[in-house]
C-alpha cells in the first residue's frame, strides 16, 4: 500500500485536537469535495479511542499494537500496524492502542 504524504487543496482546522493529556495530536482537515479526514500524532502510550463514525487508521510513520472491540463487546487479539498499512475501525465501536518507542503518525479517514 502506498503512503499518504499530502494532501492538496484542503482547508485546515489550525487549533489541534488534543487528547489523552497531549499523548494524541490531530488536525481536522477538510477536501474540496468535503470528504474530512484528521492527522496526528500518537507518543508512547497505550490509550483506548471510541469511534462514532467508521474510520480506517493509516500509518504514515512509526508503529502501533491495536485491538479492536469485537461485536460481542470483547476485546480482540493485539495485532502490530506499521508504515503503509491501515486497520479499519467499525462506528460505535472503540480501539485500544499501544505506541512504544517512536512517535506513531496516521491519517485518519471517516466514514
Amino acid at each position: 500500500m502506498s503512503i499518504t504524504e499530502k494532501f492538496d487543496g484542503v482547508a485546515v482546522t489550525t487549533k489541534a485536537n488534543v487528547y489523552f493529556d497531549g499523548k494524541c495530536i490531530s488536525h481536522a482537515i477538510t477536501l474540496a469535495d468535503g470528504t474530512r479526514k484528521s492527522v496526528g500524532v500518537i507518543l508512547p502510550a497505550t490509550l483506548t479511542f471510541n469511534t462514532g463514525a467508521p474510520e480506517i487508521m493509516e500509518g504514515v510513520a512509526g508503529s502501533c499494537r491495536v485491538r479492536l472491540k469485537g461485536p460481542n463487546g470483547e476485546m480482540g487479539e493485539w495485532k502490530t500496524w506499521g508504515v503503509g498499512e491501515s486497520f479499519n475501525v467499525p462506528g460505535n465501536s472503540s480501539f485500544d492502542i499501544e505506541v512504544a518507542g517512536e512517535p506513531y503518525h496516521y491519517v485518519c479517514h471517516f466514514g
